[in-house]
């Protein structure tokens, strides 16, 4: 089964992201689980941009969670996520990048990573976990299996598990394949058990300079 999408998602409430058309229109309210523990680490107040030209993951699932972190000036907060794993993914033209607003002397200051572009290999990565606040690509789907139980996508490497707050009994979905075109995302975390960056190229900068 083949399934197809553009568009962005904006998280005013807790909803999917990259879902089939099929299904564009179900919100996922997702509670925490009785007795969660807190996260298996604080996100900084800092959410980054990813953008890539192309990206092919095997093993994909999806499921909601919720990131605790901090504002930049030190306070707790949360982030309602959606995380999207994959057993093993493939990244072409990866770019990352997190402006540090108000750095004394200089302002904001801009921190851009590439990789996988400029006749490089492509990005590598097993086991990734990418906890997303909006996205928007053009995403097709193979055999796409959608309202499974977080806890049985068993096409995808599992839940994070480490404590992350996330309720195992939630919405989820899953595919054997997920290719995503032209990825533009924002997110609060990402994990992985290896990530291979091929013709990594890292750059500061002054002002604000992102990946689109």
């Amino acid at each position: 089964m083949e399934s197809q999408v553009r568009g962005g998602t904006r998280w005013k409430r807790f909803a999917v992201v990259m879902v089939p058309s099929v299904a564009a229109t179900a919100a996922i309210g997702v509670a925490l689980a009785q007795g969660a523990l807190a996260a298996s680490f604080s996100v900084s107040g800092q959410s980054f941009k990813v953008s890539a030209d192309q990206l092919v993951g095997t093993g994909f699932s999806q499921y909601g969670a919720i990131d605790s972190g901090y504002t930049m000036d030190g306070k707790k907060t949360a982030h309602p996520v959606a995380v999207s794993a994959f057993k093993h993914a493939e990244i072409t033209n990866l770019c990352q990048s997190v402006v540090t607003p108000d750095v004394p002397i200089f302002g904001n200051v801009s921190l851009i990573l590439r990789a996988g572009g400029d006749g490089a290999e492509k990005v590598q990565a097993d086991n990734i976990y990418i906890d997303v606040a909006d996205l928007a690509a053009d995403a097709t789907f193979d055999n796409i299996d959608i309202g499974v139980a977080a806890k049985d996508a068993s096409k995808g490497p599992g839940m994070k598990g480490g404590g992350e707050q996330s309720n195992p009994f939630g919405f989820a979905q899953q595919a054997d394949k997920a290719t995503l075109k032209n990825v533009k995302q924002t997110a609060w975390a990402t994990t992985a058990g290896t990530f291979k960056l091929s013709g990594l190229k890292m750059s500061l900068s002054t002002g604000v300079k992102e990946c689109y």
